[in-house]
């Protein structure tokens, strides 16, 4: 079993290492030979196709875009996510499970059919073609499910628990910020892990939503491949920018990501 989960992995990871590869090549070179030959001469690493790509103005403001809008897109699902999770889970209000019900409804709701209604909205409101615009429309289809998964983990937390948090005189802020928060952090972290590469890597919203000043590294970058017939030496660098910045986030939180995995998987 662990020879073929190797090979299973060798597999899946060897394209990633060719692209790797031929990222740090010189055109030359990667049209006249495999990317594996970098093993047997590896004098011929080199970081220009990096350098230029970098050099042009519009990918660097495409990846400052990239950045303003999965941090506040990510933030904002989590916070709001978590909050509306726990008045689901334990506080008692009128109506409660038939608007969770609506909101379990909303997942079932297909992207592309909002994207006339919802740029037509936007173009109204002056938001349409900003950074702005990406992020709301992110954060409203990210909160059906954030909303929905947290709300399954936070309610099974004991509820003898958060009773003794209250005999000692906690209120519901109290509860949600030292006891709920604390108790839902992996099932928080996962969340955070798909809702930023969800959003890191999408183009289909950023395509509609976004103009010439607000576009992200995606619409960017598919851009570049179009003016340059395509080229690896345009596709590889650009490929392994936008690919750092999300291996960073998934290893930092990949602790806590799989004791969320583990978590609903023992309920």
């Amino acid at each position: 079993m662990r020879v073929f989960l190797i090979v299973v992995a060798l597999l899946w990871v060897t394209p990633t290492v060719g692209l790797l590869a031929s990222s740090f090549r010189d055109p030359t070179d990667i049209a006249d030979s495999g990317w594996w030959t970098v093993f047997s001469k590896p004098a011929q690493l080199t970081t220009e196709s990096y350098s230029t790509l970098l050099g042009k103005e519009e990918i660097t403001d495409s990846l400052l875009n990239t950045i303003w809008i999965t941090v506040p897109a990510t933030a904002l699902v989590i916070v709001i996510g978590a909050m509306a999770g726990y008045a689901f889970a334990w506080m008692d209000f009128k109506g409660r499970d038939w608007w969770f019900l609506a909101v379990v409804a909303l997942l079932v709701v297909p992207v592309q059919i909002a994207l006339i209604p919802m740029s037509e909205l936007f173009g109204d409101l002056g938001i349409f073609g900003t950074i702005i615009g990406v992020v709301l429309f992110h954060v409203g289809f990210g909160l059906p499910f954030a909303i929905f998964l947290l709300r399954n983990f936070f309610a099974e937390i004991p509820r003898e628990l958060l009773e003794a948090a209250r005999l000692d005189g906690a209120g519901e802020t109290r509860l949600f910020t030292t006891v709920i928060l604390p108790l839902g952090a992996p099932a928080i972290a996962s969340l955070g892990i798909f809702q930023f590469l969800w959003v890191w890597n999408d183009m289909l919203v950023a395509l509609v939503f976004s103009d010439s000043d607000s576009r992200p590294l995606t619409v960017a970058l598919t851009q570049q491949t179009r003016q340059f017939s395509g080229n690896i030496e345009t596709l590889a660098p650009g490929a392994f920018i936008s690919m750092v910045i999300p291996l960073a986030v998934f290893f930092a939180f990949q602790r806590q990501f799989v004791s969320g995995v583990m978590a609903g998987a023992v309920k």
